[in-house]
């Protein structure tokens, strides 16, 4: 994982492959484990760099999965995509339990939304792991986090949570060059907050290296809508999408999760033509 993050092919594309019955965009839902494990596969021929097994939904107004559920749905995912896919696979949870058993199965990367909060027994289990998503979450839980969010400053608050976070993991015995950190769009962020946090990744950048995940998410919804009657769902964001990643390039992001990993590898060989046209 860090031989990559240190190669010339930056940003990686993480692809999603949500193995849930209520993922909020349809496209990536594969709730069966032979269809999660051929769309990993699928997503690595179309240019991931790594796939983001979860198996609970973190969308707004989602509910939780018991362990027994969540285990059942990403372990055989991540065993046969470990043993076919050739490229680093995360496992995106809040559970210690789930984070170990998913590490034993061939993850060596933890992506948990709640940066280490939701279980007390997590910056441990995450010791393990060759790399750490911390992702800041305003709010409670994935079920509340929209509830009317207010921040004073939103790109300060943002980056102090996410410097204690990692404290966290590192008074746990983790390494800081093992963490990354994802701002968490519309989690817990009005479209005011996106905006001004996509605004200024470079600053968060000097924290370390950056997560993004804004792939079709509600907010692009909003801003491509002729009028707020009219919002186009998660199916019709795949422009916004792509505006957004190659924003992210530009300002050093070094992660995208993404839900289309062929369309973002092309759009950052264009931008990428271009940075280096003389």
């Amino acid at each position: 994982m860090f031989d990559v993050l240190q190669s010339s092919r930056l940003p990686l594309i993480m692809g999603v492959v949500n193995v849930t019955p209520d993922s909020f965009y349809v496209g990536s839902r594969t709730p069966r484990p032979e269809a999660a494990i051929e769309r990993g596969l699928r997503l690595c021929v179309e240019g991931a760099d790594m796939l983001d097994v979860g198996g609970q939904s973190t969308r707004p107004g989602s509910e939780p999965v018991c362990e027994q559920e969540e285990l059942r749905r990403v372990i055989p995912v991540i065993e046969g995509l470990a043993g076919q896919a050739g490229v680093a696979i995360s496992i995106d949870t809040d559970k210690a339990s789930v984070a170990r058993k998913a590490l034993k199965a061939g993850a060596s990367i933890l992506n948990d939304v709640s940066a280490l909060r939701n279980d007390p027994d997590m910056a441990k289990a995450a010791l393990g792991y060759e790399a750490v998503i911390l992702m800041h979450r305003g709010g409670k839980n994935s079920k509340t986090m929209q509830d009317n969010p207010v921040y004073e400053n939103v790109l300060e608050e943002v980056k102090q949570f996410l410097i204690e976070r990692r404290n966290v993991f590192l008074r746990a015995g983790g390494e800081a060059s093992r963490a990354l950190f994802d701002p968490g769009i519309g989690f817990g962020k009005n479209l005011e907050h996106n905006l001004s946090l996509i605004k200024h990744l470079d600053e968060l950048g000097a924290l370390g290296p950056v997560a993004l995940g804004v792939s079709r998410k509600s907010f692009l919804g909003r801003l491509a809508a002729p009028d707020q009657n009219n919002i186009p769902g998660p199916e019709e964001r795949l422009e916004g999408s792509l505006a957004v990643a190659c924003w992210a390039v530009m300002a050093g992001v070094k992660v995208l999760r993404v839900h289309d990993a062929l369309a973002t590898r092309r759009a950052l060989q264009v931008l990428g033509a271009i940075q280096e046209a003389q």
